[in-house]
């Protein structure tokens, strides 16, 4: 296994049912191609993922999708709009993928992906891309090449290094199999959404998903995760204990240290998103036994950070 940006490399691999970690905007994925049925089930072994779990499929485009999914006029719309991007749509599926992919469900998750190089691959390789976050599974997802060298090297054939991931958060997951809902809160805001579906019915949580990311528990970053309902409570709550065990989280100004990562001095949403990730990790490896954080105002990219660290609190 190698961290390396050989495009052709990553093809060759991908077309001979290897496993390759490709960068997204969103986090790095582990790749597999989506119609090898023997090459999903590395993917499954390899995060020790649960069989019910479903994969997205990566595409390069409308043309492609085409391939694996039922495309309504609603998807039709929405990838026009905003693909590539941070949006994967859950639809009928074509029978040529196979029920590994899709936990036996009748539906496909799709999407395409913004970023270049795993474009290439896909386009190149001709293939389309069953790609998980590239790390074990429930654990915090990796946003940069090293990240998933950490979790999983040895276990994969090849890393391909895109650069830190710019969202950072995974793509919101909208189901359009029957009465629009969302399936995943993620890096494409439901404001964005709105406008063109109507206000969207939100379930996120599933003990059967027909989606990923859905699952009550999920983003452990190897230490305990403890969320205070807002800013001040975090503050109030860590000058009145023994806080030396202790990492922290935050947004904005309040604190400073050490044990303090903030994900955004200036209280830009869109960095503190890409920085979330990264903030949970280094906490943990400094040996901090829990983690600190607040929730962020519900809105916008807010309410799917706020997701992931709910998640990452249970």
């Amino acid at each position: 296994m190698a961290i390396t940006t050989d495009i052709d490399g990553a093809v060759q691999l991908l077309q001979n049912s290897g496993l390759v970690a490709l960068p997204t905007e969103t986090v790095y994925g582990l790749g597999a191609n989506a119609m090898d049925a023997i090459a999903i089930a590395k993917v499954f072994k390899t995060k020790n993922r649960p069989s019910f779990d479903p994969l997205i499929v990566h595409v390069a485009s409308i043309d492609q999708a085409h391939k694996v999914a039922e495309l309504n006029e609603a998807a039709l719309e929405l990838f026009e709009r905003f693909s590539p991007g941070p949006l994967t749509l859950v639809l009928p599926k074509k029978d040529s993928v196979p029920d590994i992919v899709t936990s036996g469900h009748s539906t496909v998750a799709i999407r395409i992906p913004d970023h270049p190089m795993t474009l290439k691959v896909i386009r190149k390789s001709h293939l389309c891309i069953a790609a998980p976050s590239a790390n074990p599974f429930g654990y915090t997802s990796p946003t940069t090449a090293a990240h998933v060298q950490e979790q999983l090297g040895g276990k994969i054939d090849a890393i391909l290094d895109g650069g830190p991931c710019g969202v950072g958060l995974e793509s919101t997951i909208l189901d359009l199999s029957g009465v629009p809902r969302v399936l995943r809160l993620g890096g494409l805001a439901l404001e964005e959404l709105e406008p063109v579906l109507g206000i969207l019915e939100v379930q996120t949580s599933s003990s059967n998903p027909n989606a990923p990311g859905m699952l009550s528990a999920h983003y452990n970053p190897g230490a305990r995760v403890r969320l205070f309902s807002n800013k001040k409570e975090l503050i109030d709550s860590y000058y009145a204990v023994d806080n030396s065990k202790t990492g922290v989280l935050i947004m904005g100004q309040g604190l400073e240290g050490l044990a303090i990562f903030n994900l955004s001095e200036s209280e830009n949403i869109i960095e503190a998103a890409s920085r979330l990730f990264t903030g949970l990790r280094i906490l943990s490896a400094k040996g901090y036994t829990e983690i600190w954080a607040h929730k962020l105002p519900d809105k916008g990219l807010g309410r799917a950070i706020n997701d992931r660290l709910i998640r990452a609190a249970n």
